[in-house]
């Protein structure tokens, strides 16, 4: 029953902010793992951030790491990307994952691992 809605995207020059955030319509995901994708055009959905639902635990791919960061709020039920010094590279769709999680230090990278996706968000940054 776990529906995510990202919302945050956008049009933003290189070298802004942005910050993305996924809300849940249904269950709460407090104890779930959750992670941040992106697809660009003609492209496979990739891997961008992860985070446990202690949130003491994240990940990053090497390409945003230092850039981006992932947080959450369990009491808001919602996860947050802040991305900074955006490239136009990072142009993407960008979905919020979810999946229950019973190890608390737990962190998934693959989409395999995730159950439950939102329907993406458009950030796009112009040179």
């Amino acid at each position: 029953q776990v529906q995510l809605v990202e919302s945050g995207g956008g049009l933003v020059q290189a070298g802004g902010p942005l910050r993305l955030s996924c809300a849940p319509s249904g269950r709460t995901f407090s104890t779930y793992a959750m992670g941040w994708f992106r697809q660009a055009p003609g492209k496979e959905r990739e891997f961008v951030a992860a985070i446990s639902w202690s949130a003491y635990n994240t990940a990053y791919v090497d390409s945003v790491k230092g850039r981006f960061t992932i947080s959450r709020d369990n009491a808001k039920n919602t996860v947050y990307l802040q991305m900074n010094s955006l490239k136009p590279e990072d142009t993407a769709v960008y979905y919020c994952a979810a999946r229950l999680q019973y190890t608390s230090s737990s962190l998934y990278t693959r989409r395999d691992e995730y159950a439950y996706w939102g329907q993406g968000t458009q950030v796009t940054v112009s040179t």
